[in-house]
C-alpha cells in the first residue's frame, strides 16, 4: 500500500517509518505520496490517537536525494517555472498535510535529520532524539534555500535568531545543543528511543481525544492570530468540548479521585 515507507498500528498508536535506508531515507516522489496517504489513513482511523514518525536504519532523514540533485533528475529537474510547480505539487504536499493533521505527531529521531529531514522533524509536535543524532539546515552548503518550508518551520520551533544562525551557516548541531535551544524535547539512548516515544504517546493518548485535537489546533492557530481572534477561537472550541461525554467523564473522575476512561 505504501512505497518507501512502512505504516504500522499498535493499539492507539500509528507508527510511520521512512524506508529508503539505501538513500539515507531521502525523499522520493513515492515517499511523498506515501507520507500524505499514511497521514490520511491515521486521520480517519478513530482508534489512532497519536502518530510516531521515525526512520529506518541509522538515519531519520537525509532530506533531498543527492544523486537526483547531481543528475538534475526527478524532483530536481526542470527550468525555474517547472521547478516551482514541482515543489508546489510535490514536496510541499508534506508540510501542508501535516499542518492539517489534527492528532498529535511525535518525531522519534533515530539519527541525522538533515535539510528537508530536519524540516520534517519540525513539522511534528514533539521531537525525541537518540543520543548521537545530528541536525542541520544545510541547504546553503548545496547552494539551495530551505525549499520545503524550513525557513517558516524552524523559526517557529527555535525562534527567529537561532533559525537565522542555522539557516545561514548550514552548520550541524548535536543533541546537546539541539536540546538546549529547544529543537528537541528529550534526548535518550538509541535503544530507548522508540520506548520513550511510546511513553510520550501514551501520556497524550490517555487524555480526551477530541480535547487533545482541538487544544493542538488552538495552539497552532492562535500563533498567527491577535488576542481577540484567539479568544473567539478558544470560546468556540470550549463550547464544543464542554458538551462531550468525555468532559463529563473527566469531571466525574477528578471528583471521584480515579483515572478517567475517555472514549472519544
Amino acid at each position: 500500500m505504501f512505497k518507501d515507507l512502512r505504516y504500522e498500528k499498535d493499539a492507539s498508536l500509528a507508527i510511520i517509518t521512512l524506508d529508503r535506508e539505501e538513500a539515507r531515507n531521502a525523499y522520493s516522489d513515492d515517499m511523498i505520496d506515501s507520507i500524505t496517504r499514511a497521514f490520511d489513513a491515521a486521520e480517519v482511523d478513530d482508534e489512532v490517537r497519536c502518530v510516531v514518525i521515525t526512520g529506518a536504519g541509522g538515519t531519520f532523514s537525509g532530506g533531498g536525494d543527492l544523486k537526483l540533485m547531481a543528475d538534475h533528475e526527478g524532483m530536481f529537474a526542470g527550468n525555474p517555472v517547472q521547478l516551482r510547480s514541482a515543489y508546489l505539487r510535490g514536496i510541499h504536499r508534506v508540510p501542508r498535510r501535516l499542518a492539517r493533521f489534527e492528532k498529535p505527531v511525535i518525531a522519534a529521531i533515530n539519527g541525522p535529520a538533515i535539510g528537508a529531514g530536519l524540516d520534517l522533524a519540525c513539522m511534528c509536535d514533539i521531537r525525541i532524539a537518540a543520543n548521537g543524532a545530528r541536525f542541520g539546515s544545510t541547504f546553503v552548503k548545496l547552494g539551495l534555500i530551505p525549499g520545503d518550508g524550513g525557513a517558516y518551520l524552524l523559526s517557529r520551533v527555535v525562534g527567529f535568531p537561532r533559525a537565522l544562525d542555522l539557516v545561514m551557516t548550514g552548520r550541524l548541531i548535536d543533541t546537546l545543543e539541539a536540546e538546549r535551544i529547544g529543537l528537541v524535547h528529550d534526548v535518550v539512548e538509541p535503544n530507548d528511543l522508540m520506548e520513550t516515544a511510546r511513553k510520550w504517546a501514551g501520556r497524550i493518548a490517555a487524555n480526551a481525544p477530541l480535547a487533545v485535537r482541538l487544544a493542538k489546533s488552538a495552539v497552532y492557530h492562535s500563533w498567527d492570530l491577535g488576542l481577540d481572534a484567539a479568544l473567539n477561537l478558544a470560546a468556540t472550541y470550549q463550547g464544543i468540548v464542554q458538551n462531550t461525554e468525555d468532559h463529563d467523564e473527566g469531571v466525574r473522575a477528578m471528583m471521584e479521585r480515579r483515572t478517567p476512561q475517555f472514549k472519544g
